[in-house]
């Protein structure tokens, strides 16, 4: 974008000047007044316009510190180009502490939108229109869903090779090229060409501070890549990222209570016993196998099941042991670190 005047919200927003912004979203039934919050610094200098999004589900809440966090950062002191940062979208879930809005429907499956839709599509439309719309990248962050963990990993469009580019700089060791699903944000923004990274990790009602740490570093290396941010002097241990072109849900044969074996970040072999079930009095009911090689990616926490629920993600990969070698190494990297120390 340079230096061309940039409006969000009726505000105006000059090279060099930052503003937080109180984007209206219809009222409570209490005529209560509510907004998005966005945070807008531009740089004096030209370069790449970036979003950074969080809480689009109302119960995914790593984000928002990720963006706190980043906002806070000594390391964006120095911007080209300008980040917009909108650390809740889905306001109404986060009031609810829920995925979805009060018409009951999930924002990541009502874009573009429409100005004169239902509750789901008018805020969809407006966040898109009022920002997504005006930027060349984004970077939307989520967590698993309730009683589930990611590890860090970034979901994107892997055959598009500066799509491609951004994930291998963001710096964690699983990428995941996943399909674009029908509604969601990452789909209407590539189909207006603008370049999408969707950042997972943690579970969702809970803050994690090794996904936080990661989300905030990652953000920042992408802002490096893309020129906005002057190169980092430090010296760490590089993390090789490793792609994933499939992967799969393992489900529980018997419902009962449940015995973690693997855990995130786990490889594992074709036949590993990942978990068993047994009922009330401890009986044996059955054991969840890995169907391939491949690494942990996601699991659920609570020990209850039931029949047929998704139970591991597995990532597959050519050389799995290698990718939980890389993992293992970033966690020693990530953690433990001073919260307070800029990144």
């Amino acid at each position: 974008m340079g230096a061309e005047e940039l409006v969000i919200g009726g505000v105006s927003i000059a090279p060099g000047e930052t503003k937080k912004i109180a984007l209206d979203m219809p009222p409570l039934y209490t005529a209560t007044s509510m907004s998005i919050p966005v945070f807008v610094r531009r740089g004096k200098r030209p370069g790449p316009t970036l979003f950074v999004s969080a809480a689009v589900h109302g119960d995914e809440l790593n984000g928002i510190e990720i963006i706190a966090r980043l906002i806070k950062s000594r390391s964006i002191e120095r911007l080209k180009g300008t980040l917009i940062a909108v650390p809740t979208v889905n306001v109404y879930g986060v009031l609810n502490q829920s995925r979805y809005l009060p018409d009951r429907r999930d924002l990541n499956r009502s874009f573009p939108g429409s100005r004169k839709g239902s509750l789901a599509g008018r805020l969809a439309h407006l966040f898109f229109n009022e920002i997504v719309s005006k930027c060349d990248i984004g970077i939307d962050l989520h967590t698993g869903a309730i009683h589930r963990s990611n590890l860090p990993q970034i979901r994107a469009d892997l055959d598009d090779e500066e799509v491609l580019a951004m994930a291998k700089a963001f710096g964690v060791p699983v990428l995941l090229n996943a399909d674009i699903r029908d509604g969601s944000l990452r789909a209407t923004a590539s189909e207006a060409g603008i370049k999408i990274l969707l950042y997972e990790a943690g579970q969702a009602l809970r803050y994690d501070e090794f996904s936080i740490r990661a989300g905030v570093r990652g953000i920042i290396n992408v802002m490096r890549h893309l020129g906005m941010l002057n190169k980092s002097r430090s010296k760490g241990v590089p993390i090789k990222p490793y792609i994933a072109r499939a992967s799969g849900w393992v489900r529980a044969p018997e419902s009962g209570f449940i015995n973690h074996l693997a855990q995130l970040g786990d490889h594992v072999e074709k036949g590993d016993k990942l978990a068993t079930i047994a009922d009330s009095y401890g009986q044996f009911l059955g054991t969840l196998i890995s169907p391939a090689e491949g690494v942990v990616i996601g699991k659920q926490n609570i020990p209850l099941t039931q029949e047929g629920e998704a139970i591991y993600h597995i990532a597959y990969f050519k050389t799995p042991d290698t990718v939980a070698e890389q993992v293992e190494l970033f966690q020693d990297n990530i953690i433990p670190v001073d919260t307070t120390v800029a990144i």
